[in-house]
């Protein structure tokens, strides 16, 4: 009687940490929407089961294991947001795997993805002809996002001669008040553009929380909570 009381303590224990680390660090901890939080989910899940059912393991062993876990996913998470070009790295990063209507075949072959799996995600998103795509992303959570060309959206733009003569994808220039150069030299700018930009617009980098160039070409600015105020 004394085991089966211990087990529903335990797995008390268990269920309320596990609810305490997901509400602690956010949805984004059941989305699974990085590298490091999937593989904390699947950690933390292991040390819970054990803690309910392992009696033969100290109580306490499972709580130490359990806060140093979330301790250290807390730690990536703030790293991540405050140091993107690090973050890269935990959380990983979007690949492109159709760009301008072409499939990218070297990008496929460094993420494992093949064009079978493609095919499949792309019916997941309605689409049956790959040749109605303009650009497809494949996100750090396993999910493909899809673009398509003008021509095959939901819109009456081609019947009402109002397709534009281009349409880019959106590019991050400032992140947390640091200028991200990769995105900058990739896709066609440099440093003293995006500063005469913010010059004109009496802005610093530093002011900056964060900053894309839309689809249209426009530049959205975002700026620091305080200095909004």
């Amino acid at each position: 009687m004394q085991g089966a009381i211990e087990v529903i303590l335990r797995t008390f224990t268990a269920f309320i940490l596990l609810w305490l680390f997901v509400m602690v660090l956010g949805k984004q901890t059941i989305a699974h929407r990085s590298y490091h939080l999937y593989i904390a989910s699947i950690t933390m899940g292991t040390i819970a089961g054990n803690l309910a059912f392992n009696v033969k393991v100290k109580f306490l062993y499972f709580i130490i294991a359990i806060i140093l876990m979330g301790t250290i996913v807390f730690m990536l998470n703030w790293v991540t947001v405050q140091k993107p070009h690090i973050g890269k790295w935990i959380a990983g990063e979007p690949a492109t795997l159709i760009q301008n209507g072409q499939i990218l075949k070297q990008s496929m072959e460094q993420m494992g993805y093949s064009l079978q799996s493609l095919k499949q995600a792309l019916r997941a998103k309605d689409i049956f002809n790959i040749e109605e795509v303009e650009c497809a992303i494949l996100e750090t959570n396993g999910s493909l996002s899809i673009l398509k060309k003008e021509k095959y959206q939901n819109a009456t733009k081609q019947d009402l001669n109002l397709l534009s003569p281009t349409r880019n994808i959106p590019v991050e220039m400032i992140y947390n008040g640091e200028i991200l150069y990769a995105n900058l030299t990739e896709n066609g700018y440099d440093e003293e553009w995006i500063m005469t930009e913010l010059k004109r617009r009496k802005l610093d980098v530093n002011d900056i929380s964060y900053a894309v160039i839309g689809t249209k070409g426009n530049l959205y600015i975002e700026l620091f909570r305080m200095q909004l105020k």
